[in-house]
């Protein structure tokens, strides 16, 4: 039986391969941000009991999404994998949203409590365009 990363590239919409590549472009953005402009500001968003330097987190993580990113841009004929891989790292990251939101630390304009908070409910958001854009849902489905 075929697995999941096996599985053939479900055709995606138009609209599908502009979300991808959009995400791509925020990955890039994102990460570069991490190694300079905002290094600081992510910094806010890794655990205290991350048993790691944050600014190594910080570099390590940014480098991620700049590979993510440009996987999602280039590797087409893996988007299904990349997007799997994606997801998984929105939902890897997402104890770093909930530890700055328990700790009340700023950043991004993220100042209040109401506004961390509404932050968490993005991650599901990223999760799923990620999912959806590159057709990794619909493989999911064709396994079935």
């Amino acid at each position: 039986m075929e697995n999941i990363h096996e599985a053939q590239q479900p055709p995606v919409s138009t609209l599908q391969n502009i979300a991808r590549i959009a995400l791509g472009l925020f990955l890039i953005t994102a990460g570069i941000g991490h190694l300079s402009f905002a290094r600081q500001e992510f910094q806010a968003q890794v655990p205290d009991w991350l048993p790691m330097s944050k600014d190594l987190v910080v570099v390590l993580s940014g480098i991620v999404e700049i590979g993510l990113g440009a996987s999602l841009v280039f590797l087409i004929k893996h988007r299904v994998k990349v997007g799997w891989i994606a997801a998984a790292f929105f939902v890897a990251v997402f104890p770093g949203n909930i530890s700055q939101y328990l700790g009340h630390k700023d950043g991004f304009g993220l100042d209040t409590d109401g506004r961390r908070l509404a932050r968490l409910f993005f991650q599901p958001v990223l999760v799923a365009w990620a999912l959806w854009s590159t057709g990794a849902w619909a493989a999911r489905k064709l396994l079935r």
